[in-house]
C-alpha cells in the first residue's frame, strides 16, 4: 500500500523556520516527481515546490522561492520542505504529493499538515 505521510507542521513565528516531512512509501518512487502544494481556507489548492526523486532537480513557485527549500534523502525515502521567512500568504494545509514523470496527474497524496503563522 502506497502511503505519503506529512509531519512537522504546527504555529511558527514570523521570521522563524519550519521543516515539513513527507515520508513516502510502498513503492519505488525513482521515477516520481515529488510535489508540495497547498490549500488554504476558501481557496484553491496551489503548487509549492517539486522535486525530481532521480537527479533531485527542483522547482519552485515565485510566491516561495528564495524562502522555502525542497530536498530529499534517499535512504529515508523521504522528501522535506524547508520553510523561511513564512508571509501571511504561507499559512495553509500542506501536502506532498507523487507524480510519475512524464505524467499529467498525480497518483498519490498525503493526508495534509498544517502550517499557522504566529504575528
Amino acid at each position: 500500500q502506497v502511503q505519503l505521510v506529512e509531519s512537522g507542521g504546527g504555529v511558527v513565528q514570523a521570521g522563524g523556520s519550519l521543516r515539513l516531512s513527507c515520508a513516502a512509501s510502498g513503492r519505488t518512487f525513482s521515477s516520481y516527481v515529488m510535489g508540495w502544494f497547498r490549500q488554504a481556507p476558501g481557496k484553491e489548492r496551489e503548487f509549492v515546490a517539486d522535486i525530481r526523486w532521480s537527479g533531485g532537480s527542483t522547482y519552485y513557485a515565485t510566491s516561495v522561492k528564495g524562502r522555502f527549500t525542497i530536498s530529499r534523502d534517499n535512504a529515508k525515502n523521504t522528501v522535506y520542505l524547508q520553510m523561511k521567512s513564512p508571509k501571511p500568504e504561507d499559512p495553509a494545509v500542506y501536502y506532498c504529493a507523487a507524480q510519475k514523470e512524464g505524467a499529467g496527474t498525480h497518483d498519490y497524496w498525503g493526508q495534509g499538515t498544517q502550517v499557522t503563522v504566529s504575528s
